[in-house]
């Protein structure tokens, strides 16, 4: 069972804690801001990709990499200089961000001459995954990230209640993929509309629903488990595979075998097993060549419109930026100015290697 305490911090910001029992005792709520910052936020529509595009100049002032006494997600020890959290018995910790990119009640939009604009209706959270900085996602034990896919799923449930239309978990890992907080952490953005990767993605698969009345991505696990030839790990009713039209260097799936829409809908055997699944892949992944990899995490999740979608199953992707231990793979030509991803390393070749880490 998960427990949650909510409280409001000194600046208005709401924090949640979690734990498997109820949290707590706790020190003061903490912040090491006495006021709100000043959000500047809105959306211009690119008229070729038909796609949004996020301002947020406040952002250019948010925290960047901090000395590690400094750590801002660590417990607050000192209350003369406190951090984002307090101290007390609690496991997993999200709040409100402090520079956030989208805002359930942004200001009017200011006309843009040549741009059609609208307000960054959304929310933006931030998910620290333990107290202790030195460990990382994929090191906590599987309860442990059996408890953060229960916050996941709780966190897309309640942003669901507030009207968001999309709510998307993510984790960026490494100063290679931009972090700014070195502590483990990940990011849940939900959006007030459907971003147009997800619009493909669900066109995509409501298509092939339509047509042979099953779901893609399960029926993608199921046949990636009966082959054996791109699996990397896989336990009850879970699948980590190579998907063999992967994009990136060592880019892992994790998948249930059945059609389920998003985190809440697992069944807790299910949840320990995409637990098991996700520690497995991403301690290969940094054992592969015995250094942390950087990747980019994400939770994909059903539409939170409130209509069934029985065509969508959820999934995590792992996209690794590493494709040689002193390489990494940059996106440039083919790829930004085209969408054509080029590859180093095939799907099956990958599975292999991440196989052939020793644990």
């Amino acid at each position: 069972m998960m427990h949650c305490a909510e409280y409001v911090k000194p600046d208005g910001r709401r924090l949640w804690l979690y734990g498997r029992r109820p949290p707590g005792p706790i020190g003061p709520v903490p912040s090491p801001f006495a006021s709100p910052v000043s959000v500047d936020t809105h959306l211009r529509r690119h008229p070729l990709l038909r796609e949004w595009v996020i301002y947020a100049s406040h952002r250019q002032d948010r925290t960047f990499l901090p000395p590690a006494e400094n750590d801002p997600l660590a417990p607050t020890t000192d209350p003369a200089n406190p951090t984002e959290l307090p101290s007390g018995d609690y496991e997993v910790a999200v709040f409100e961000n402090r520079f956030p990119s989208l805002v359930p009640q942004p200001g009017a939009v200011p006309p843009v001459q040549g741009a059609d604009t609208a307000p960054a209706v959304g929310a933006c959270e931030v998910v620290v995954f333990a107290q202790e900085a030195a460990q990382s996602l994929g090191e906590l034990p599987t309860d442990r990230i059996s408890l953060v896919l229960q916050v996941w799923a709780e966190r897309t449930r309640a942003l669901a209640r507030a009207g968001m239309a999309y709510v998307l978990p993510f984790e960026n890992r490494g100063t290679e993929m931009g972090v700014t907080l070195l502590h483990p952490h990940g990011q849940i953005y939900a959006y007030g509309f459907l971003p147009q990767l997800q619009a493909r993605t669900l066109a995509a698969l409501r298509e092939h629903h339509e047509r042979t009345g099953a779901d893609l991505v399960a029926d993608l696990a199921r046949a990636e488990r009966d082959r054996q030839i791109r699996v990397v790990a896989a336990r009850g009713g879970v699948v980590a595979f190579a998907p063999p039209f992967g994009r990136f260097p060592y880019e892992t799936w994790i998948a249930p075998t059945r059609s389920v829409p998003d985190l809440a809908g697992l069944t807790a055997e299910e949840r320990t097993d995409m637990a098991f699944a996700l520690s497995q892949v991403l301690r290969r992944l940094d054992g592969l060549w015995g250094r942390p990899m950087p990747y980019l995490m994400t939770v994909n999740q059903a539409p939170t419109d409130g209509a069934p979608h029985p065509e969508w199953t959820v999934r995590i992707e792992i996209w690794p930026i590493r494709r040689a231990p002193e390489k990494l793979k940059f996106l440039a030509g083919t790829e930004l100015g085209a969408g054509v991803f080029a590859n180093d390393v095939t799907p099956e070749q990958a599975a292999a290697d991440l196989r052939g880490v020793s644990l």
